[in-house]
Parts: structure tokens; sequence; C-alpha cells
């Protein structure tokens, strides 16, 4: 199935049922009064974070969602009865926002969230209630109020302790590939990762982190280029960042330094809070090079970019130093007592 990440749809609550001026005309009775019912309560919409859901793709086909009125009150004291509400399930981590004013109506970011969408209307109010010691046969009665409509935006943010970023052809597919049962597709063309992949990296019976790998960022994405722009808001619940760089690109004009501080910049861009977040330097295809070349290359790089927070050197293919790198993650992540 296709990952669809952003939705806009309209929810339309039910109105409230009209109030009932109605007379109670029995035989025997002759003056019987009001007897008039209130209408009942609109649906509302409910919006319930589901762990079951993965994707926003439901909302892509059905844009419009409309909740039934109340029914009108009626004579002999009957009230009208209430609409069903209406829930829509949403994967964990989607947040809602009203498309026209751009508030944030919710954040749901664990299991059975929930959240009012719109509000079904009150139903109006029976001339029973205005009868009084002047007013005997009232004929008053109130209309129910109208259900709120919204237009709304969903956007999902993949719940992941650890985020992947890097150049397309960074490796980033191949290291989830490497530390987790995830396997999204590798090949040896940019652009190969069309949409985020989740993988939970297990370094012990009773530890684990999710993993996130995004599609390869290129200059200019915080405008628009490329294809990693649209998916930089995953990275945003993350609690670290591991950027990776090709310590071998084949192209041997390319710098991997100048690499690294592009995506800093779009980083930078797109929401300076990111460039806030924890960033580890993690030099990949170490393969290709021979161990003391790799090992010169990666202190020249380091060296270069006056790098000061934590640095790996690992092949991903190979799966050399990622099992260190993962215990230095789940340690940071969750350090252990000692």
């Amino acid at each position: 199935m296709k990952f669809f990440d952003e939705a806009r749809i309209e929810v339309i609550a039910g109105d409230g049922g009209d109030g009932s001026a109605s007379m109670r005309r029995e035989k025997n009775v002759p003056r019987g009064g009001p007897d008039g019912g209130d209408g009942g309560r609109g649906g509302s919409i409910y919006a319930v974070a589901d762990l079951n859901l993965n994707t926003l793709v439901d909302y892509r086909f059905t844009r419009i969602f409309r909740a039934k009125p109340g029914e009108n009150g009626r004579g002999r004291d009957q009230y009208g009865k209430g609409a069903e509400d209406i829930i829509l399930g949403v994967p964990v981590g989607t947040i809602i926002k009203d498309a026209d004013s751009g508030e944030t109506l919710a954040d749901l970011a664990k299991d059975g969230d929930r959240a009012l969408l719109a509000k079904g209307g009150k139903g109006g109010i029976g001339n029973i209630h205005f009868k009084s010691s002047v007013n005997r046969a009232p004929r008053q009665f109130t209309h129910g109020e109208k259900g709120e409509t919204r237009q709304l935006e969903m956007e999902l943010r993949v719940l992941a302790d650890v985020g992947l970023l890097g150049m397309p052809n960074a490796g980033k597919s191949t290291l989830i590939r490497a530390v987790s049962a995830a396997r999204p597709k590798v090949a040896d063309y940019p652009f190969t990762t069309l949409q985020p992949n989740l993988g939970v990296v297990r370094v012990d019976e009773n530890r684990s982190f999710v993993m996130a790998d995004v599609p390869g960022l290129i200059e200019g994405a915080a405008e628009g280029a490329g294809l990693g722009h649209q998916f930089l808001r995953h990275l945003q619940r993350t609690k670290v960042l591991l950027h990776l760089v090709d310590l071998a690109p084949f192209d041997e004009s390319i710098d991997p330094a100048a690499e690294v501080k592009a995506i800093a910049a779009e980083l930078k861009k797109y929401d300076a809070s990111l460039t806030k977040k924890p960033r580890w330097l993690v030099m990949n295809k170490a393969d290709l090079l021979e161990p003391a070349q790799a090992k010169k290359r990666a202190a020249a790089l380091v060296k270069k970019l006056r790098w000061t927070k934590p640095w790996f050197l690992v092949s991903a293919m190979k799966a050399q130093g990622t099992r260190e790198l993962s215990f230095a993650v789940m340690e940071f992540l969750q350090p252990t007592k000692r």
C-alpha cells in the first residue's frame, strides 16, 4: 500500500433537533397544557489514534465526513433522539490542524488519544420549559443549534527514537536493514527510498528503539527540491539524528564535508529546532577502502568539520561497526543503571 502522510478533509457535525411546541390534547383533559419535548443532540466527530494504522490513505478517497442531525422533539413529552458520533481512526503520531486558521487542534501521540474535531449542535428546547404561572399555554420553543463545520489538514509524523538523514545513496536503507528486521529497497542509484521506513533495533532481550529511514535529502530540500523535503517532518519527533555520509563516493570530486554542511543548512531552513537535536556523524561504506585508508579519511573528515559530537566509522553492507553504533544509541536513549 502506498504511504500517505498528508490529507485534507472536511468534517460536518450534525445539527441539533428542534424543540416542539405541542399542546396536550386528550379526551376529558380540557386544559392539558404544553407537552413539547426537546430536540436531540447532533452527532459530533472525533479522531482517535489507533496503533494498528500506519498511513492516512483512507482519507485520500473519502474527504467529507458528515454526522447526522438530532431528532426533533415531539408531543407527549417526547424528547428527540441524539445522533451517533462519528469516530475517525488515525495513525499514532497524527497532527490535526484547522486549515483556515492553522491552529493545531490535536496531536495524537499515544494509542487511544482522542480529540473532538467538530461538535454537534445542542437540541432545541420544547415548550414544556416555558410554562409558568402567568403563561399556562406557551407556544415558544427554540431551534436546534448548528453543528460545527471545519476544513482540516491531517499530517502524520512517524514516531521514532532515531532518524537517519543524509544524501541519496549514503546508505541509510542499508543501515536500517543491517540493524533491524526492516527490509526497505536497496539499489545502486539515488532516491531508492520513496517513503519512510521504520525498523525496530533490538540490542538485547529487554531494550530496543525505533529507527526511521526517510528519503535522501539534497541541497534545496527545504524549498522543495528532491523527495526528502516531504518527509522532514518525520525527524521532528526523534530524539537523536544519525547523519550518514558516504566516505568513499564514486565521484572523487564530491566533498563529504560539503555534503554534511549542506544537509545541516537544509535542516535549519526547514525547522531550526532540528539543528538543536543531538546529531551524530556516521561515516559509511568503510568496506570500500583499505582499513588504514578508511580510518585516515574518517579522521580527516572529523578534523575538517571540527566535529565534537560522537562519530562512527561503519560498513552497513558488511554490518561492520553497526553493533557498536546500536549499543551507543541505546545507551544514549536509555542509560544503563550503574
